[in-house]
C-alpha cells in the first residue's frame, strides 16, 4: 500500500465575505514544484493533529499566528514524488504581518475568478472552484409559500446578494412548476454570477437554461456519471451517499436533515456531531441543511460544513 503524507493547509481568506480574496504562495527555488504556486502549509508531524500542524506551519512561512482556521474539505493526491492527503483550513482571522519567509511569493486572488498566476499545484484545482460557492445555498418552497410570494421572496434575496439557488418544489403540476422555473431564471439573469439548479430535473433544466441539477439521495445512485451541467450537486443523508457523490466528482452536497425539520416530521436529525465527523473526510464542500437558521452559519463552518442550505430561513 502506498504511503500517505498527512498535510495541514491554509485557505487564507480576506475582505468581504461574499466576495473574499484568497493567498496562493509561490515555492521557492530548490524544492519540488519551485516555481508552482499553492495553498501554504505542510506536512502533519507524528502527534500533531491537523490543526496545530496548520498553526505551525503558517507560523514558520508566513510569519502569523492564527487565530481562527474552520476545517473544510480534504482531498487526495498522487504526485509522481508521493501520496497526499490534504487537509484544508479555512482561515479568516489571524495577527502578525504577512510575509513569504519560505516562499518566493505571495499573492492575493479574487475567490471564484480565474486565477491570474500559473502554474498552480494540480491537487489545488478542486479548491479553487469550490471556493466560487457561496455559504448560503436557498432552497425554493413555493409550494407552501405560493408561487408569487417564493418569487418576490427571491427577488429581494438576489438584491440582498443570494448567488446560489435550487427550484425544489417537486410536486407541483409539471407546467407550472416549468413556469415558475422560467421565471426564477428571468429573475436571476438580472444579476451576476447567480447559479440556479433545478431539482431531480435533467431535462427541465436543459429547457429553462438552468446552471446546473441538484440531485436526489436515490438519482444519485441511479446514475452512472456526472451528468453534463457546469454545477451539479446531490443530497446526502450518510457515508455512503457521500463517497457516491465524491466518485462521481460532484461540486458540492447537502446533508442532513441536520436538526428537527418540517420537511422531515418525526426525524430528530443527524446532529453537529455526526455532522462534523462526516464532513470530516469529505473531498467535497457539504451545506449544512435541515432545521437551521442563518446564525447557525459559524456552527456549521466550525463542524467542517462550507456553509449552510435554507428552504424557510432565507430572505
Amino acid at each position: 500500500m502506498t504511503p500517505v503524507t498527512e498535510v495541514a493547509a491554509a485557505v487564507m481568506l480576506r475582505g468581504d465575505p461574499s466576495a473574499p480574496e484568497f493567498l496562493l504562495a509561490q515555492r521557492p527555488p530548490g524544492k519540488v514544484y519551485a516555481g508552482y504556486w499553492e495553498f501554504p502549509g505542510g506536512k502533519v508531524e507524528p502527534g500533531e493533529t491537523a490543526r496545530a500542524a496548520l498553526v505551525r506551519e503558517l507560523q514558520e512561512e508566513l510569519g502569523i499566528t492564527v487565530e481562527q482556521a474552520w476545517p473544510w474539505v480534504c482531498c487526495e493526491f498522487s504526485y509522481p514524488h508521493a501520496t497526499v492527503r490534504l487537509r484544508f483550513f479555512r482561515v479568516n482571522a489571524w495577527h502578525g504581518e504577512l510575509a513569504p519567509i519560505e516562499h518566493s511569493s505571495l499573492i492575493w486572488l479574487p475567490a471564484g475568478a480565474t486565477a491570474s498566476v500559473a502554474p498552480i499545484l494540480p491537487a489545488n484545482d478542486p479548491i479553487l472552484r469550490a471556493l466560487a460557492l457561496p455559504s448560503l445555498y436557498a432552497l425554493s418552497n413555493a409550494e407552501k409559500s405560493g408561487v408569487a410570494a417564493e418569487l418576490e421572496r427571491l427577488q429581494n434575496a438576489l438584491a440582498n446578494g443570494l448567488r446560489l439557488f435550487q427550484v425544489r418544489d417537486k410536486t407541483l403540476p409539471p407546467k407550472q412548476r416549468h413556469a415558475f422555473a422560467r421565471q426564477v431564471m428571468a429573475l436571476a439573469a438580472r444579476h451576476e454570477q447567480v447559479v440556479v439548479l433545478i431539482n431531480d430535473d435533467q431535462e427541465l433544466a436543459r429547457r429553462v437554461g438552468a446552471g446546473g441539477v441538484h440531485l436526489s439521495s436515490r438519482q444519485l445512485w441511479q446514475i452512472e456519471r456526472r451528468p453534463d451541467f457546469a454545477r451539479v450537486a446531490a443530497s446526502c443523508h450518510g457515508a455512503a451517499d457521500l463517497e457516491r457523490a465524491a466518485e462521481l466528482g460532484l461540486d458540492f452536497v447537502v446533508l442532513g436533515p441536520l436538526l428537527p425539520t418540517a420537511s422531515h416530521p418525526g426525524v430528530a436529525g443527524i446532529g453537529w456531531t455526526a455532522f462534523a465527523q462526516l464532513t470530516e473526510c469529505s473531498p467535497l464542500p457539504v451545506y449544512a441543511l435541515g432545521g437551521l437558521q442563518p446564525e447557525m452559519l459559524d456552527t456549521a463552518r466550525n463542524c467542517g460544513g462550507h456553509g449552510i442550505a435554507l428552504m424557510r430561513g432565507w430572505h
